[in-house]
């Protein structure tokens, strides 16, 4: 990315915190609780709320090991999450939550060379675990978002944890640089590291739909869209949303569907049209399995400890 000493613009809303440069706007919501737009090229990349997530829709493996009874608060989680608090930072100057009447100490021309909010979540899970996701806005537009899970004694074990971005429109495709093919914690052995171009966004065609298109050890994705929903965007000219990682690399998942509609589907035709793109990032994914389909559990060294914490990172380079 070019250097720039061109600075942010912030935008304080009743409701809503705003920031903007060239080429880029996103919007953070204080009253959905995360970022709720995030605009570059001219195009918006979210349909929903960027939020947690905790659930991966289940394999057949995890039905006969029964995880779902042991885990099955997770899913209810994912669904449904509460933003307990919002904090907000400006060029190291704690803010707090700058809501009406705050906000009308700021004016219309408010810039800053660094922004940082952090959105606390707690969990439906019995007891409430939280997750913090903490937004930090360089000049330039490039973003460095850090999800932390603040692990939680008695808790039963983690399907997976991330973040969850739906987009408004199915992506033409992504590229990536990674592993290749499918992969989870225990099954990365036969992958090897390259860059790989997937056309559309496949969903393999198992009997019962179950979770699927996870990419392990990724240092990037490209996600590449040609249509909008906005009836004024009339030209399908390709755009690019790239994540990459900031430390270590992370996994991901992009498809047409959340976890809860393939997890709602019993088969094919039951799952709905592909209308959006689903882009799920994640900091810790479980095993799938496979030793057998009849009750033998994922092996202790894939399963993911609700009491311990977990953190990672990545950016979104507009």
């Amino acid at each position: 990315m070019a250097c720039t000493t061109e600075k942010l613009r912030l935008i304080f809303g009743d409701v809503t915190l705003g920031v903007a440069g060239e080429g880029f706007h996103y919007i953070f919501s204080y009253q959905t609780g995360g970022l709720e737009s995030l605009v570059c090229g001219g195009r918006e990349w979210l349909y929903r709320t960027a939020k947690p997530t905790f659930w991966r829709a289940l394999t057949d493996n995890d039905r006969g090991s029964k995880f779902h009874l042991k885990s099955g608060m997770w899913m209810a989680a994912d669904a449904f999450i509460g933003c307990k608090d919002i904090a907000v930072s400006v060029d190291g100057k704690r803010l707090g939550k700058p809501i009406a009447p705050k906000s009308n100490r700021f004016g219309c021309d408010e810039r800053a060379e660094r922004l940082r909010i952090a959105f606390t979540y707690e969990t439906l899970t019995v007891p409430a675990a939280q997750a913090v996701v903490t937004y930090d806005v360089e000049a330039g537009g490039r973003m460095v978002v850090t999800c932390a899970y603040k692990g939680k004694k008695r808790l039963p074990q983690l399907p997976v944890f991330g973040l969850r971005m739906i987009m408004p429109t199915a992506a033409r495709g992504y590229r990536y640089e990674g592993l290749s093919g499918e992969t989870y914690p225990d099954r990365m052995a036969g992958a090897v590291h390259g860059v790989f171009d997937v056309e559309g966004l496949p969903v393999t065609p198992y009997l019962v739909p179950q979770d699927c298109g996870m990419h392990m050890e990724s240092d990037w994705v490209e996600v590449t869209r040609d249509t909008s929903l906005s009836n004024a965007d009339r030209a399908h000219y390709a755009s690019h949303l790239r994540i990459a990682k900031v430390d270590k690399p992370f996994a991901f998942s992009c498809l047409p569907y959340t976890a809860l509609e393939l997890e709602n589907a019993t088969h094919q035709e039951e799952l709905p049209p592909a209308r959006r793109t689903v882009l799920c990032l994640y900091g810790a994914v479980r095993g799938v399995g496979g030793i057998d389909s009849w009750g033998t559990d994922v092996e202790s060294a894939y399963h993911i400890d609700a009491q311990g914490e977990i953190t990672f990172s990545f950016a979104v380079e507009p």
